[in-house]
This record gives structure tokens, sequence and C-alpha cells, in this order.
């Protein structure tokens, strides 16, 4: 609940501190007193955006501050999806810089609108006279169905399912569609797909086949050069290796001169050695070389299929062609592979549909057991607020699909007069049996749900005398079991509150605020009898005052 809140310059209000009970309070003042400030200071609180012309000194900051007793709430949930420390007496601050900028605090906690909005709309509802209509609103009809019914376990439950199943169905739909537009392609990446597979391609292959190509193709002048370069290195007398060996016995006999001289002939003796083994690889290479036109052949098919894919695919080597036959074995193995997620998706959408068919069954049975006893009540509550032929015709059908909420078609007609046709609210229904409707229906939910702080914003608009009374008798039933705030014009409503503040607007210093005061016995009976005769009240208005209080 809402213990207390701080304004500091905000619109006309300079500073005020209001300490608010449990219960009924109501809420007075002329019209055009400032009563719609103290909503919109509130409304900043709850996550509304601020606008910099809500600053009464432009040269200071506006401040507003609200303390709310949480212990009755269950948010320590919520405060977790938030990120945010849980307190069980919360303080939520609200700044306007007189720069325009804004700031938001929970617990001293920096925060943004979004999470004070979201944590707001558990701690207070604000119902001013356009919300009215929401009792029109299907959307809210069933919440009220719902809360009756006490159905929110299994909505919860149906929600957490119906969420899963709407999203495997979207994912259903993509990958429909992929397979859709995979198989407009998949002849064709088949067909290149087996070329490049019949190909069988290796990492390297090519290089090795152009070197092969290229001694075939040279053949004759390789033989014939490697046949000359035997016979400078080997040839009798001539050859350079008997050159060599001649050098190398002469020096051998010197290398016990000197270590210079052993080294030089140790490194002859290498040399020796590696040229001997050069000539004999120079003589088996050109034993082995010879001419094979079928091979030759071969290798310049073999290439010629190498080139004719790589231009097809505009690609310069062997290595990426086998990237694109990977990259496309992928391709219409995913055909393969998206029939098999597809036909799991199906099987968990069939499985979804049952649990979500279990679960709505039983939402749908709660409330059509719920549609009598509700109506019933809200009759015997509007009976006794003025509408005694008031008659509500609520029935539920079938719907083909899953909705959000069941799988229900919520029909809800109403009539004030007998003989006449119900009809839907909005069309049935005047402003002034709206609103006594939307007092009947918070009634019966203050009585199953645990209401945040409810505050009626001249719920009370377009009655007057004994209904008006009856409606105040509600609230004030109401206020036994939360924490209820109307803003009234009506003595008969102001008159059950169990506390009562009046806003009020003066002059000071050539400025007109607005300030908002507690209210004692005296000071309540003196604004009744105002509220009732005027400001020349008379003495019967005194008299009608203190009958209203007591």
């Amino acid at each position: 609940m809402l213990n207390s809140i701080h304004i500091k310059n905000y619109a006309l209000i300079e500073e005020v501190n209001l300490q608010f009970n449990n219960g009924f309070t109501v809420i007075t003042g002329e019209t055009g007193a400032g009563k719609s400030i103290l909503l919109g200071a509130l409304g900043l609180i709850l996550g509304k955006r601020a606008d910099i012309s809500s600053i009464g000194n432009p040269d200071e900051k506006c401040v507003i501050e609200a303390h709310f007793d949480l212990t009755r709430y269950n948010l320590e949930p919520l405060f977790n999806s938030e990120d945010l420390d849980y307190e069980p007496q919360t303080i939520i601050r609200r700044e306007i810089l007189a720069s325009g900028k804004s700031r938001a605090f929970v617990n001293d906690t920096p925060v943004t609108l979004n999470q004070l909005s979201a944590l707001g709309m558990n701690l207070v509802d604000i119902h001013s006279q356009h919300q009215t209509m929401e009792v029109t609103d299907v959307d809210f009809q069933f919440q009220v169905l719902d809360a009756f019914a006490e159905n929110g376990k299994n909505l919860s439950e149906y929600k957490n399912i119906y969420t899963s199943y709407r999203k495997k169905e979207s994912e259903l739909k993509k990958l429909i569609k992929q397979k859709t537009d995979a198989q407009k392609e998949e002849e064709y990446k088949s067909f290149l797909l087996e070329e490049l597979l019949a190909a069988n391609l290796k990492p390297g292959e090519q290089e090795q086949l152009e070197s092969a190509h290229d001694t075939l193709n040279n053949v004759e002048q390789i033989t014939e050069g490697l046949a000359a370069a035997y016979q400078t290195l080997s040839r009798e007398e001539v050859g350079v290796n008997e050159m060599l060996l001649t050098a190398k016995i002469r020096l051998s006999k010197l290398s016990g001169f000197s270590p210079k001289l052993q080294a030089l002939n140790d490194r002859l003796e290498a040399v020796t050695i590696e040229l001997d083994d050069i000539s004999e690889s120079i003589n088996d290479l050109a034993a082995d070389t010879e001419g094979d036109p079928t091979e030759l052949a071969r290798l310049e098919s073999r290439l010629k299929l190498f080139f004719d894919l790589q231009k097809k695919h505009q690609v310069v080597s062997v290595e990426e062609l086998i990237a694109i036959r990977d990259t496309l074995d992928e391709e219409v193995q995913s055909l393969t592979n998206l029939d098999q997620n597809i036909t799991k998706l199906e099987r968990e959408i069939a499985q979804s549909k049952i649990e979500l068919e279990k679960i709505a069954v039983i939402i749908t049975g709660k409330r059509r057991n719920t549609i009598e006893p509700l109506t019933e009540k809200l009759q015997e509550i509007l009976s006794n607020l003025g509408m005694p032929n008031a008659r509500f015709e609520v029935s539920l059908s079938d719907s083909t699909s899953f909705l959000e909420n069941g799988k229900d078609i919520l029909n809800f007609l109403f009539t004030a007069n007998k003989g006449m046709r119900a009809q839907e609210l909005k069309k049935a229904a005047s402003g002034g049996e709206l609103s006594r409707i939307m007092l009947a229906i918070k009634s019966v939910l203050s009585d199953y749900t645990q209401l945040p702080t409810l505050i009626f914003d001249e719920i009370d608009t377009g009655v007057s005398g004994e209904i008006a009374l009856k409606m105040g008798h509600i609230m004030k039933a109401m206020g036994n079991r939360m924490q209820l705030i109307s803003i009234t014009h009506l003595p008969q409503i102001a008159g059950q509150g169990a506390h009562h503040f009046k806003v009020f607007k003066e002059d000071k210093q050539q400025k007109t605020t607005t300030g908002i005061r507690v209210l004692d016995q005296d000071q309540r009976i003196a604004e009744l009898a105002e509220m009732l005769g005027g400001k020349a009240s008379s003495d019967a208005a005194f008299d009608h005052a203190r009958q209203l209080l007591n």
C-alpha cells in the first residue's frame, strides 16, 4: 500500500508531505483546485513520461518520492525479473531537472522508465473517468471472469505452453518456407554436387599432375640433357669426377702438414661423395624417363577437367572446388535435415495442442460455472445502486483456434431496462451506468484477488443522491479489504471515507499554489456542508453533513 508521498516543485505544488492509511480515503476540493495535479505527480512515480512544463520553479528540480509497504503483494519475483533489490518498505523517487532530464530510483537504485512502469502497475491502479470504458473491453471482461473463477494458476500454465506453441508454429512456417525455396534450387545444386563428387578431387593433386605433365611433355629434351650431364661428370680421364679424384689424391698427401689442409681435404672428400651420388641419380633418372603418350593424354584430360570446373565455378584451384563441393553437400543435405526438423516440430506442436486442449477445457469449465454466480452478484450490487432491472447475459462459445487465454469467445451483453434486448455494454449503458458497473466489478474483484492500491478519479460521475450514498457504502466496504482512494465531488461518498484530504488553492506572495491537508472531524463537517450547500452553508447543511459522517 501507499504509505506516503512527498511532492516538491511540481506544477502549482511548492511542497507537500502526505501520509496515507489503509482503508478508504477520500480527496475533495473545488473544481480546478489541483486534484489532477496530485494524480499527475503520482503518475510520474508509476513510470509516466515527464514534461519539463511540470516543474513549478524552473530554477529548481522537481522531486516526487513515494513510500510503499509491499509486505502483502508478493512482488519479489517481479523485482528479480527487473533486476532490482527487493525491500518490503520500498521507496520510489522521481526527479525532473531544470534541463528537462528525468531520473528515477527504486530504493536508491537508478531504474529505467520501463522498469518503473512494470513495478508501478503492480502498486497503484489509477482509475480515471475515461478508463471506465475498460469495462466494455473483452480482455478486461475475461480478467473479471477468470478472477472470479480463480483461473489464475490454470491460465499461467496455459500461457506458458501457448507461448512455446506459437513460437514453434512460427519456426515451422520458416522451415517450410526454407524447404520451398531450397526445393527450387535443389535439382541444379544436386547436379553441380554430383559433378564435383565424380571428379574425386584431392588437395594438391593439380600441382602434382601439372608437374608430371610437364615432364612427359618434354621427355626428349629431359633425356638428352640428363645424358649430356652424366657424360660431363663421368667421362673417363676428362670427366669432372675423374678430375676431382686426381685433386683429392694430391690434397690428401698434404693433409698431414696442417689442420687447415686436413679441413680442406675433408671438404673435398664430402664433395666427391656428393658428386658421385649426383652422377648415379642422373643416370637412374635418365633410365627411368621415357615417353608415355597414354599417360600424357590421361594427365591432359584430368587437368582439362580441373580447368573446366574452375572456370564454371569462377575459382583458380582444386582446393576452392573442394570447398564449393562441401558447401553444396551441406546445402543438399540440409534439405533432408529440414524434413527431419519439420517432422520434429510438427510432433511437438501436436503435443502442445493436446496439452493446451486439456488445460483449455478446465479453464472453460471453471468459467462456465462462474458465469451465473458472477452475474447474480453484479446484478445484486447494481440493484442496490439504483439499477434494479440490470441484467447481464454472459455466454461462451468455442473458438476454432487456440487464443492467448484459452479457446473461448466471450459474449458479454447487458441491459439496464426491463423488456429491452441485451446488447454490448458500450451500446447498452450510459456513462453513469458504466461507472456503477465498473464499481460493482471492482468491488467483486476485491473479494477474489489482491488488488494494488486503487484510486478512483471521480468514478461517481453521473450519479447523485441515494445512489451516490450507496456507492459510498460499497467503497467503504472495499476499504475494509484494501487501500482505496477516491477523488470525489459528492458529499455522500466523501462522508464514507475513513480519512479525508482536501485540495485547495491559495495565493501566496502574488503566486497561486495548490495545497493539500488532512481534515479533522470538525473540518470534515465544514467541508461536507460546503459541498452540500455552498460556501454560505445553512444549519441544515451542517446537520446533513454530521449525519453523513455518522
